[in-house]
């Protein structure tokens, strides 16, 4: 059977669930709030363990009854067509971002576009996945190996780039053939509705993708239930190192393999020999786009001494050039914790270099702040060791490779990293050194591609995504032998 789900319920009408194809929608709601404006711009559906059990049981319906036989070419055509999809409703897609998480138009148009443009490519990498005939010890014997899908994926995505991270947390294992349960964040369920939505369009038989959200309260129960239930395989999760250390140790009491990308405090180092306007506009970008709510978000930026002063001024007029304006946070919790980690710095003699903490209003309706950014941090201050997820960001001083590499890595966080030098040779030395799992040389932190593996090392997470390697996460290996 194909879903026929194309359009939400009509305005006003709570965010329903997707389970095999169909819209479900329970007496249990909770509210979903604008950070924008502080009001509630609608309910959503929120699940029980029996919408667990019931998702979890279509998927893996639909994965014995035809999904993990699929042709890799009938599911690289509905891919295929979700990108066809995703951009011909691109405003539309684009508007419940905006509305549920407060982001600019701009960075929901982007999540949109950049999110079909994941899809094609990993469509295009389906017909890659090829097991092998490796050679036998014994003559008259042969062998081989298969490459099989798991069956059911828990996927658990965040708020924060959710077009992209939707996506990608069930593209890579349904191209695979696994089936999936999209656990989609409670901060935007219309968003991930949003999501669901375009692969059902695009015919993906029902049962294939479902989805549930939950309210807040109910995360610690649904999330046990799903992790726990004996059809699920495998789980991909996206989010803060502390809720992945909870996902972590609950897959592993279920024996179950898991891929996490998690938090992260990216360093970029600009070296006396940089391009500085370049360096200036890229952590600038790396460092507050969509509120610094990235987990590539530039946080450390690592300068040498010989520039500083010219780094600083033409840092600060690159934000008051492209940052002006107040940014929306997700939260108001995002909004104090960031004015509370710059006021312990202030407290203990860190300068501020742009913006006001004492302009930052934690009372308002609204989560609103502007860029802050302070130099002289050190290891005493809270700021130096824990994720802001905000527009704050932290200047230092050094005079040596080994002093600035020293900085780079004193974290326990290891995504994302930038190095701005005109000497490739002294660039790469860096990027060797440097404790991530990317390294961008003369470009922000926040940069993330199709065809290159992304996770992080560290606190920051395990397993990849994207590319080659994102499919492999998907399949597991059969070894099959026989006699001629």
């Amino acid at each position: 059977m194909t879903s026929a789900i194309t359009t939400p319920a009509e305005a006003g009408t709570p965010v329903p669930f997707i389970i095999n194809g169909e819209h479900v929608l329970p007496a249990e709601t909770f509210p979903v709030t604008s950070p924008a404006t502080g009001e509630v711009v609608h309910q959503a559906a929120s699940a029980s363990e029996e919408h667990v059990a019931q998702a979890v049981a279509a998927a893996h319906a639909a994965f014995e009854s035809g999904w993990k036989t699929s042709s890799p070419r009938a599911r690289r055509d509905i891919l295929l067509r979700a990108a066809d999809i995703m951009r011909r409703r691109k405003d539309e897609l684009s508007g419940y971002l905006t509305a549920e998480t407060g982001a600019p138009k701009q960075w929901g148009d982007f999540n949109v576009d950049a999110a079909a443009e994941f899809i094609v490519d990993v469509a295009g990498r389906i017909l890659t996945l090829e097991g092998k005939v490796p050679a036998t010890k014994d003559e008259g014997q042969g062998a081989m190996v298969w490459l099989e899908p798991y069956g059911v994926v828990l996927a658990i995505a965040p708020w924060n780039a959710p077009y992209i991270l939707g996506v990608r947390s069930v593209l890579f294992p349904l191209a695979a053939g696994n089936t999936a349960v999209l656990k989609g964040s409670e901060l935007c369920p219309r968003t991930m509705w949003g999501v669901a939505s375009v692969f059902h369009e695009a015919g993906l038989p029902a049962g294939v993708l479902n989805l549930l959200f939950h309210a807040p309260a109910n995360a610690p129960a649904i999330t046990q239930a799903l992790i726990a239930h004996p059809a699920v395989k495998k789980v991909n999760f996206t989010g803060s190192t502390a809720v992945g250390r909870i996902i972590g140790k609950l897959a592993g009491e279920q024996l179950k393999p898991v891929l996490l990308e998690l938090g992260g405090k990216a360093p970029a180092i600009v070296w006396e020999d940089a391009d500085l306007q370049n360096a200036a506009v890229q952590c600038a970008l790396g460092a507050f786009l969509n509120a610094g709510q990235i987990c590539m978000s530039t946080e450390r930026i690592i300068v040498h001494k010989a520039i500083a002063e010219q780094f600083e001024k033409a840092f600060v007029g690159a934000i008051g050039g492209i940052f002006g304006q107040e940014q929306v946070l997700i939260n108001k919790a995002g909004v104090a914790k960031n004015k509370k980690l710059v006021e312990d710095a202030v407290a203990k003699g860190a300068r501020v270099v742009y913006g006001d903490p004492a302009e930052v209003n934690v009372d308002s309706p609204a989560a609103q702040m502007k860029p802050i950014v302070i130099a002289g941090v050190t290891p005493e201050m809270d700021i130096y060791k824990i994720e802001s997820f905000g527009p704050t960001v932290s200047l230092f001083e050094v005079e040596s490779e080994e002093e600035a590499l020293r900085i780079a890595n004193d974290t326990e966080y290891g995504l994302s990293s930038a190095v701005f030098t005109e000497d490739l040779r002294r660039g790469l030395r860096f990027a060797k050194g440097i404790e991530t799992g990317a390294v961008h040389i003369n470009s922000m932190t926040v940069h993330d591609e199709g065809t290159l593996p992304h996770g992080g090392a560290k606190a920051s997470g395990y397993g990849r995504f994207n590319a080659a390697h994102g499919l492999g996460e998907w399949v597991r290996t059969k070894s099959v032998t026989f006699k001629w």
